[in-house]
């Protein structure tokens, strides 16, 4: 008869709470993903929200897991897969609002007295030394 270390029992049981809160997650990205190629923003901004419920559950129940030192390795190295998903949407996600933002400033030029220049720096009047605000 094989004894398990104590610590065995332990991993076994982390390993199925975390599996729920990271099988969560990872439909969520998956979710969101495919919002994104649809470009639905509705879809969007709902699959992100649940994203964002999804990673705070999931960093809560990991982070549990790990003061008791039972985190498989397995799990980790998906939670941190997950990790690299979202960072890399959150890119994708930024990239495409600067495009749109770009394209917003071609359609739509800035009126004459704007406060910014095209090159970016506040434009104030000089008066006497002073700088108006």
């Amino acid at each position: 008869m094989q004894v398990l270390p104590p610590s065995e029992p332990n991993v076994a049981a982390a390993s199925q709470q975390l599996e729920q809160p990271l099988l969560e997650v990872e439909s969520c990205l998956n979710l969101l993903g495919e919002a994104l190629l649809r470009r639905d923003s509705q879809a969007i901004e709902q699959n992100a929200a649940k994203l964002h419920q999804a990673l705070a559950l999931a960093i809560n129940s990991f982070s549990e897991a790990a003061r008791s030192g039972a985190v498989p390795a397995h799990l980790r190295h998906r939670l941190v897969q997950a990790g690299g998903r979202v960072a890399a949407q959150r890119e994708s996600l930024a990239r495409a609002t600067a495009a749109l933002d770009r394209a917003i400033d071609v359609l739509m030029p800035a009126e004459a007295n704007a406060v910014y220049s095209a090159m970016g720096k506040t434009e104030r009047k000089n008066l006497g030394g002073s700088i108006q605000a």
